[in-house]
């Protein structure tokens, strides 16, 4: 049904239901794993309060364990994986690599970490599902 699967994470509840369902699809497919997380290029801070090199240095962190823990999860049911973490807008960077890739389709979960958790989708999930040319698989939790 798909020749590989992208999974997009951000640490996020939904992320990593979504980790869960792409390392699942892969596995029942038996086809190439990536992963992407990015990090936010638009969120700048302006003030001397919050340091942004401290900001970036913490969101890089989250990126880095996030891709680890699916790492885990692929290892866990002998799959490989081939993660990366890019700075941007994070729809255009998904979209980018699952070009770049050529995937068959791109798993997110359903809302990410922005503080806009009651819309219905996230922007950038709204933003892959619309404009992707290829199959997005959109994952969310229970709760």
């Amino acid at each position: 049904m798909y020749e590989s699967i992208l999974v997009a994470t951000d640490h996020s509840d939904d992320a990593s239901a979504a980790v869960a369902h792409g390392v699942e699809l892969a596995n029942r497919f038996d086809v190439p794993l990536y992963a992407i997380a990015v990090l936010e290029s638009r969120t700048e801070y302006d003030n001397a309060i919050v340091d942004p090199a401290e900001v970036e240095r913490r969101r890089r962190e989250d990126a880095e364990s996030s891709l680890e823990e699916l790492a885990e999860r692929a290892a866990d049911a002998e799959l490989s994986v081939e993660t990366e973490i890019r700075s941007g807008v994070p729809h255009e960077e998904i979209i980018s690599y699952a070009d770049e890739r050529d995937v068959g389709a791109i798993v997110v979960g359903s809302r990410g970490r922005s503080q806009f958790r009651r819309s219905l989708l996230g922007s950038t999930v709204d933003a892959v599902v619309r404009l992707a040319d290829r199959p997005v698989v959109v994952v969310g939790t229970d709760s």
